[in-house]
């Protein structure tokens, strides 16, 4: 089976050096993991990497910009189905997809893993040994949550699973997934007490926590350093710690006296 990857043109402070398109297959048949943003070069460069190949599916692992706007058109071109786990901004599958399911190509099965934490939508794919995370797991960092307590739950169970290497949405293909999971689930740890101390010495807003806990991160950064703040701040709130049910920059957060947090 070969994995071939086709950088989309899509740099930037959110995306990397790009989104990462995973060409899957044989000589014979292939699948397409993350088409990408709608860009007619990069189409392009996805249809010259099949090489006359037939195709049996375009899968995305969630539908935010960088990773589906492409599916509906390319799978229009290569007359297949476009799969996903629900419609989204720019994205509309013909045939859903959820944990369990199964999608067979080149005489290989495609395992489906709702994988929830990142957004809602989120999905992995298993192949054998190996592992298409999307957003879920990055290459060289780690990735903007909108729900903590699915997303520790989703690393857990991966982390259950013998994987040889991980195939990301972004940066490089891993080659230690193992360690990789332990380090995203004691990063998410680390970022709570973090954001708890940072509660604890007077930060009361998004905002604040954000310019205490993220002070060595480039300011361009903050918009998505506030949505994983916010993302931890509603965990503590449903354990007790706070009291925070916003999500904007300027919202306010009241430290719980007698909360599990002191």
């Amino acid at each position: 089976m070969k994995i071939e990857r086709v950088l989309a043109p899509n740099p930037g402070p959110y995306t990397g050096q790009g989104t990462n398109t995973w060409v899957v297959g044989d000589e014979a048949e292939a699948i397409v993991i993350d088409p990408g943003p709608r860009d007619s070069s990069h189409e392009s460069s996805i249809l010259a990497t099949l090489a006359g190949r037939s195709v049996a599916a375009v899968i995305v692992t969630h539908t935010h910009p960088d990773h589906a706007p492409l599916a509906n058109p390319l799978a229009r071109e290569l007359v297949v189905p476009a799969l996903g786990y629900a419609p989204g901004p720019e994205f509309d599958p013909d045939e859903l997809l959820t944990d369990g399911s199964q999608v067979t190509f080149a005489g290989s099965t495609l395992d489906v893993l709702h994988t929830p934490g990142h957004s809602d939508d989120h999905l992995c794919f298993r192949l054998g040994t190996v592992l298409f995370t999307g957003d879920h797991i990055m290459g060289g960092s780690s990735v903007m949550i909108e729900d903590l307590g699915p997303y520790l739950r989703s690393l857990e169970r991966l982390r259950g699973i013998p994987f040889d290497r991980l195939y990301p949405g972004h940066g490089p293909e891993i080659d230690n997934p193992s360690e990789v999971i332990d380090w995203y689930i004691a990063h998410r740890h680390q970022r709570e007490q973090e954001i708890v101390e940072a509660l604890r010495t007077g930060a009361s807003t998004v905002g604040e926590v954000v310019e205490i806990v993220y002070a060595d991160v480039a300011p361009d950064l903050y918009p998505l350093a506030a949505r994983s703040v916010s993302a931890h701040l509603r965990k503590l709130a449903e354990e007790g710690s706070v009291r925070f049910s916003g999500s904007e920059w300027d919202d306010p957060v009241w430290f719980q006296l007698g909360g599990p947090a002191h």
